[in-house]
């Protein structure tokens, strides 16, 4: 019988996946480590929702790329260097720090200690990437990735990411990522892991 994924391939995102999209995105991230560290507690689970619909939607759909898998219950959000995002990301500030709310000291300070680990040359970053909790098990998080890891190492540039979850660290291992740094983020933050992928050489 053939995995989930099989039945449902994975593909570029449509306008018609966003609501789906978003909803798988809220909520693998309800509790996810570094959210939890950054956005405030109050109203969580909607400051979620809004964080991730930006990024999603005026972030990886206008600046990047996104693919989504299981009808919108997998997707991957990438940051290329095919467009520069500075002016998104000027204009979101205001919202982002809103949502931050009483949290936004941490995530100011969680960016500043994450940065210096940051690729300096382009690369494909993986803004967020999610399975929803009833679909997980299938192979949708290798299979909605594949796509970006493989258009990166294309291009000839490394695909770069950032986890608080060390179940993570080895999924992305299996992918061909390796670690390039482990941090402990100051306040109280969580542990995070970057990790790099390099292009694959033709033989």
């Amino acid at each position: 019988m053939p995995d989930d994924h099989d039945s449902t391939p994975v593909r570029p995102i449509s306008q018609t996946d966003v609501p789906v999209a978003v909803d798988t995105l809220a909520r693998a991230f309800a509790d996810y480590p570094f959210t939890r560290h950054v956005i405030a507690a109050d109203n969580h689970q909607e400051r979620i929702r809004r964080f991730q619909e930006l990024c999603l939607t005026r972030l990886g759909m206008t600046y990047g790329r996104v693919w989504v898998g299981g009808d919108g219950r997998a997707v991957a959000v990438w940051a290329t260097p095919d467009q520069d995002p500075s002016p998104a990301l000027a204009e979101l500030a205001a919202a982002l720090g809103e949502l931050a709310g009483d949290r936004a000291a941490a995530f100011a300070s969680a960016e500043r200690a994450i940065a210096p680990h940051r690729p300096q040359e382009p690369v494909w970053f993986l803004n967020t990437v999610a399975v929803a909790p009833e679909a997980q098990g299938r192979g949708l998080g290798g299979a909605v990735l594949t796509p970006g890891i493989e258009a990166a190492s294309l291009a000839g540039h490394p695909a770069f990411l950032e986890t608080s979850s060390e179940r993570n660290v080895a999924f992305y291992e299996g992918l061909g990522f390796r670690v390039t740094a482990d941090i402990e983020l100051p306040d109280g933050g969580p542990r995070t892991w970057c990790l790099r992928r390099d292009p694959r050489r033709p033989r």
